[in-house]
């Protein structure tokens, strides 16, 4: 990721999607602007961003879009990915509840806040990357595991995401915001280690391998029938590798797995193999980029234009908040 210019903190990436679906339904709804558009995701955005510049004093902060939320590589592998979430009367042109054949089911009140959040970003100076073909997941993934510089601090309410902690060759922390942006945890290996059960040592790892056997009902990922977190989290402890833990299941008489386990993992044979590709996300998203990544500027980088979409928005104490965070006040 040398292409991020960055000041003396760490590299921010921001789960966008994570932080405005959290101020959406954390905001009142009757924050509109004078038309009577709702702008509550903005505001309450625009605050967790302000928020988190204060607490974090990131060198630079790149926001994080899907650019498709249903991936067809990941429907491929396994077609209950998030089918449940699928809308069939969703506007499958909308990039901001899909852009893909199969839309995710969206609050229009939120669709009509996004492009605003854009807006906003682009005219503080704070840039965007997407993938086309990608969730914003596989952005992370991408310009997380290849920053060889600076620190990297990924802000999410996504659990999926522990897979990318990592102590060298630069840090990976992830920075989870499931109880709110004021309460937000730190995760590295050691406290992913320590949560789930899972290796210290490649706690990244152990942790999305954990994610393939357990599985997860909100993403229509089956996991092993019978095999549960803890269960999950001792198989993976045994291993070294994703590699060795299948070649185990494969070949048999492995004494690291007990006959009952390796019955269960047997018969998931076919959905083991496909795992990994929903399951882990991508380190080679082709990168798109709107803005500039130069490091997280301290004023605006387009002044008239922030305060012309404070006044249209009804954004003006927000605007102001994040203004004097990135100005350091």
């Amino acid at each position: 990721m040398s292409d991020v210019g960055t000041g003396d903190g760490p590299i921010m990436l921001l789960d966008s999607a994570s932080l405005w679906f959290r101020a959406f339904y954390g905001v009142p709804a009757t924050l509109t602007a004078d038309d009577g558009t709702p702008v509550n995701a903005v505001r309450g955005f625009c605050d967790m961003v302000a928020r988190l510049v204060r607490a974090r004093q990131p060198g630079s902060v790149v926001a994080c879009l899907d650019r498709d939320w249903r991936p067809a590589f990941r429907v491929r592998a396994i077609p209950s990915y998030k089918a449940h979430r699928v809308d069939p009367s969703a506007d499958a042109t909308d990039p901001y509840v899909g852009g893909a054949p199969d839309a995710e089911a969206a609050p229009p009140e939120l669709g009509v806040q996004v492009p605003i959040i854009l807006d906003v970003l682009a005219a503080a100076g704070i840039p965007t990357a997407g993938a086309e073909g990608y969730e914003a997941d596989d952005v992370i993934g991408t310009l997380a595991t290849s920053e060889a510089t600076s620190s990297v601090e990924v802000v999410t309410g996504d659990r999926d995401l522990l897979q990318l902690v990592r102590d060298e060759p630069t840090s990976v922390r992830i920075v989870y915001i499931a109880r709110g942006v004021s309460k937000y945890e730190m995760y590295g290996p050691e406290e992913v280690a320590a949560r789930y059960g899972v290796p210290v040592a490649r706690a990244g790892d152990g942790y999305a391998e954990m994610a393939m056997l357990r599985g997860d009902p909100s993403d229509g990922l089956p996991g092993v029938p019978g095999v549960g977190d803890k269960t999950a989290a001792q198989v993976v402890s045994k291993f070294d590798s994703w590699a060795d833990l299948i070649g185990a299941v494969v070949e048999g008489g492995d004494p690291r797995l007990s006959a009952a386990v390796r019955t269960k993992l047997v018969k998931a044979a076919p959905y083991l193999t496909v795992a990994p590709e929903v399951v882990l996300v991508a380190k080679d998203a082709p990168i798109d980029w709107t803005g500039s990544t130069r490091p997280l500027p301290h004023r605006p980088v387009d002044p008239d234009a922030l305060a012309a979409l404070a006044e249209r928005w009804n954004l003006t104490g927000s605007v102001d908040r994040l203004t004097a965070a990135l100005a350091g006040e």
